[in-house]
């Protein structure tokens, strides 16, 4: 499953621990005008619009879910919604839920119950659940939390401005939970949460037989987009001003498989550091599996490849692995490791760490640690195992004490940021480039300074000031600076700037606007067996 951080660089908590986050972004004037009266959904049905409805998106889970917000941003949009603005409440709650954490249940439930005595006092107010939970409970939601409007599931996101407008006209729930993918997601239009970065999906769903991951059963077997799509899709990004794009999948380096050529990940990778306009190109999650010699050479090779790498280890005991079926030991990963850093000795790699998987003995658990601390990860987004019902790791014997598991998990975080902290120690006095975000910074209001991410993925603190500075440094802008000191989660620079870059994207965040693109693709990458797709290099759809 991709757990690496969101939007699209690491961050100090990872979103499945994160409440919700509401998905707004300001809009000028122009951009709010409501659709046509008659909008067509997916599927080709007709829907009528009415006055203009505001919405708004709350995202759980990992940056896949995220991608899904901005479709469904965009198809609310198409049919004539606009965003809530914080003067008024809005008409449309979506929940866009996880389900790979046991607390996912609890978190959305309890905010459905928040929003019950908004829902009697008006009750207009339309409430939609969808997402992996979504698929999971199905009918459950309804049970629990009966005053909720549309249920739909993963596989017909494109459904959701039809299932409301159903579900207004007949004044009853609507649930349609789809057991196959109905439209690849990317062939739906979107609203991009940021002008400078994007995510771009390549594939959907997962092969792999994880004894502790329910995503396989909720997103579906692995289907590729053809590469001349997912190439279509960066260069209308790079028109709008994005900077960045992140490539994703379930096992982003496993593309190719379903479209028969084992190395088009790689030639994706060289293809898109070509497209002009695009600076910065990051992929995630990759399964050790799949890492191959060429993966490697490509990021080596294409400037435009941070030198970043999300590859989730989960444990670093080999007994552990298999009953995990993690089809990897611990020795192959760490052989990964060396031969990145052999070709990109700054890269910074971070991982995802299961710990208290059944069965997990103190050995298997000093395996771990070992392998962490030989790895020196730049950072870890390390979980306390829960069991998920309908996974095998949930019957296994063996299931460990959640204080045993609780105590581990501290030793573990321990480790990690040492590791961490050495690894920004060592960045101190070396010139960063930094794309500026924003609202990375909990103390920029009162610190004055600003934050962004370096081309390695590090998360750095600066200060806007210095005779390079050309106006106000905005969200979106590329900055050159030298680090000055660091922290296990940070890097800050507060020395003046020695280059401040305007871009595009910095302008559209000042007019308050974000990429807004149409679908691309016919949607499925095709009916029946899938057939050899040319080499991304030759952008077209094969």
């Amino acid at each position: 499953m991709p757990t690496a951080p969101p939007a699209p660089l690491a961050a100090a908590a990872h979103p499945r621990d994160a409440a919700a986050v509401p998905l707004r972004t300001a809009e000028p004037a122009a951009v709010l005008a409501p659709a046509a009266p008659v909008v067509e959904a997916a599927g080709g049905d007709q829907v009528e619009a009415g006055p203009v409805r505001t919405y708004e998106v709350r995202t759980y889970g990992c940056q896949m879910n995220v991608h899904d917000s901005e479709r469904l941003a965009g198809l609310l949009e198409d049919a004539g919604y606009r965003r809530a603005g914080t003067d008024a409440p809005p008409d449309l709650v979506v929940f866009n839920t996880c389900a790979v954490r046991e607390n996912a249940d609890n978190k959305l439930y309890g905010n459905l119950s928040h929003l019950a005595p908004a829902k009697a006092e008006r009750p207009d107010l339309q409430i939609a659940v969808g997402g992996c939970l979504a698929q999971k409970d199905r009918g459950e939601i309804l049970r629990r939390a009966p005053y909720v409007d549309v249920v739909f599931g993963t596989h017909n996101v494109g459904s959701l401005p039809v299932l409301l407008e159903r579900a207004r006209h007949n004044r009853e729930a609507q649930i349609e939970i789809l057991d196959q993918l109905e439209v690849f997601p990317s062939s739906l239009p979107a609203r991009r949460d940021s002008a400078s970065s994007a995510w771009v999906s390549i594939s959907v769903g997962c092969n792999n037989t994880c004894t502790f991951c329910i995503v396989p059963s909720l997103r579906g077997r692995e289907a590729d987009r053809r590469p001349g799509d997912v190439l279509a899709e960066v260069g209308m990004l790079a028109a709008e001003g994005v900077l960045e794009v992140t490539l994703l999948g379930q096992n982003v380096n496993a593309y190719g498989s379903d479209l028969g050529d084992r190395g088009a990940f790689a030639a994706l990778l060289r293809a898109c550091g070509r497209v002009p306009g695009i600076e910065r190109v990051r992929f995630t999650s990759p399964h050790p599996r799949d890492f191959t010699a060429d993966v490697i050479e490509a990021m080596a090779q294409t400037p435009e490849v941070c030198p970043q790498l999300h590859m989730p280890l989960q444990s670093g005991s080999d007994r552990i692995l298999r009953a995990m079926r993690r089809s990897y030991r611990s020795e192959r990963y760490l052989r990964i490791l060396d031969d990145v850093r052999s070709a990109l000795p700054d890269a910074a790699i971070t991982t995802d760490v299961i710990v208290g998987f059944p069965g997990e003995t103190e050995q298997d658990f000093q395996d771990t640690l070992d392998v962490v601390a030989a790895s020196r990860f730049a950072s870890a987004f390390t979980f306390q195992y829960s069991p998920r019902p309908g996974t095998p790791a949930a019957t296994m014997d063996g299931q460990v004490p959640r204080e045993v598991v609780a105590e581990r998990y501290q030793r573990l975080q321990r480790v990690v940021e040492e590791s961490a902290l050495a690894g920004n120690q060592a960045q101190v006095g070396r010139e960063v480039e930094i794309l500026v975000s924003v609202g990375e910074g909990r103390k920029d209001e009162r610190t004055q300074r600003l934050s962004g991410r370096a081309r390695d993925g590090r998360l750095v603190h600066f200060t806007p000031v210095g005779p390079a500075v050309t106006g106000d440094v905005r969200p979106g802008d590329v900055v050159r600076t030298v680090v000055s000191s660091a922290a296990p989660h940070h890097l800050v620079a507060d020395g003046p700037l020695l280059q401040h870059r305007r871009t595009v994207a910095g302008d559209r965040w000042a007019e308050g606007r974000t990429p807004r693109t149409g679908g691309v693709g016919l949607g499925m990458p095709g009916l029946g067996r899938a057939r050899r797709a040319p080499a991304p290099s030759a952008c077209s759809a094969g």
